[in-house]
């Protein structure tokens, strides 16, 4: 499970989405980033996107985003945080449902746009091979997971020390039958056709350990 999900109340979002000093990405950061997830979707499926899945998706701040970047696309957000989607469900599309849990949450997939932002790095072993299970089945198009290892220096409640090797999540996602496009983008298997050959990512030895 991801933690203890009371401890995603209303002041953890003030702290890391609201807060000028602690806030993790700015309105600036969040629109730029999705603005190249969007682009790099819709050249990769050859149209505009018309369908996201933010799995994780907090209070819902990407949704704002897209339907200014894409007015009509359909957006679905899921979120443990019983705070969100109390708050936000109704107005922003948002589901109770961790990423383990989806599998049995009966999303009306497939989606063009599958998001899973700063949430992995929280997910247990288990949970997170079922979750990625259902992600590719739930994935019409491209699958974006944002997911910081022990590798890399990030912020935000990020705990170094206890992140994981890329080499895991890379064996992670091949299992599941993921295949990486480059930065953070995945495509399953059976949609890889769509990136030309060299756009697919060959595996890249982790840092020495130390």
């Amino acid at each position: 499970m991801i933690r203890d999900l009371s401890h995603y109340d209303r002041e953890y979002f003030d702290r890391w989405y609201r807060h000028p000093r602690h806030r993790v990405k700015s309105p600036a950061d969040i629109r730029r980033q999705l603005g190249f997830i969007i682009g790099a979707t819709e050249y990769l499926l050859d149209r505009p996107v018309r369908s996201v899945l933010d799995v994780g998706c907090g209070e819902g701040n990407w949704a704002k985003v897209l339907h200014r970047i894409r007015p009509r696309a359909r957006y679905l957000g899921v979120d443990g945080s019983e705070y969100a989607v109390q708050r936000f469900g109704e107005r922003r599309n948002i589901r109770l449902g961790t990423f383990g849990s989806l599998g049995s949450l009966a999303l009306p997939g497939p989606f063009d746009l599958v998001l899973c932002v700063g949430v992995l790095n929280y997910v247990a072993p288990d949970e997170l091979q079922s979750g990625l299970r259902a992600i590719r089945t739930l994935a019409g198009g491209v699958v974006y997971l944002e997911i910081f290892t022990r590798a890399d220096d990030a912020t935000g409640d990020f705990t170094k020390e206890y992140a994981r090797w890329p080499s895991w999540y890379r064996r992670a996602f091949r299992r599941a039958g993921l295949i990486a496009v480059g930065l953070h983008c995945y495509l399953p298997a059976e949609l890889a056709g769509h990136a030309a050959a060299l756009e697919r990512c060959a595996a890249v030895p982790s840092p020495r350990r130390t």
